[in-house]
């Protein structure tokens, strides 16, 4: 089964076809979604990793509804002042459908290969000393 890691709303959530989930608000407000930071595709041969994210790779969704969370109540007291106060506060969220996860003919990249930088010949502190001993 594939499933891939994407990033919205500050927030990483691990998605499939067919799944729901509720996410931060999204404010456009068009029935079709399309989550571009992919962070991770697994459940093919072998899995994409990004760095941080995967080029050409997306993930649409379905918009069903524009959502309020739980309430959550938060109280504030300060002793020996007689000061109270009580807030609450709703989060909206938007509920979305994982419809398909979408690959534009990426390249299939082996993620254990990182590319390094190549190192320096040397340090700073022995071209220091060189530009000393020519003097």
């Amino acid at each position: 089964m594939q499933y891939a890691i994407i990033k919205t709303g500050g927030k990483q959530y691990k998605v499939s076809p067919g799944t729901e989930l509720e996410v931060e608000k999204i404010a456009d407000l068009s029935p079709n979604i399309k989550f571009t930071e992919v962070l991770l595709v697994a459940g093919e041969a072998t899995p994409q990793i990004g760095t941080p994210t995967i080029d050409g790779v997306y993930v649409e969704a379905e918009l069903i509804a524009n959502i309020k969370g739980p309430k959550i109540r938060s109280a504030v007291y300060k002793a020996k002042s007689r000061y109270r106060k009580v807030k609450g506060h709703r989060q909206p969220l938007t509920r979305v459908k994982i419809i398909r996860i979408v690959s534009e003919n990426v390249a299939k990249r082996n993620p254990s290969v990182v590319p390094t930088k190549p190192k320096r010949s040397g340090t700073k502190g022995e071209k220091a000393k060189k530009i000393v001993k020519k003097k």
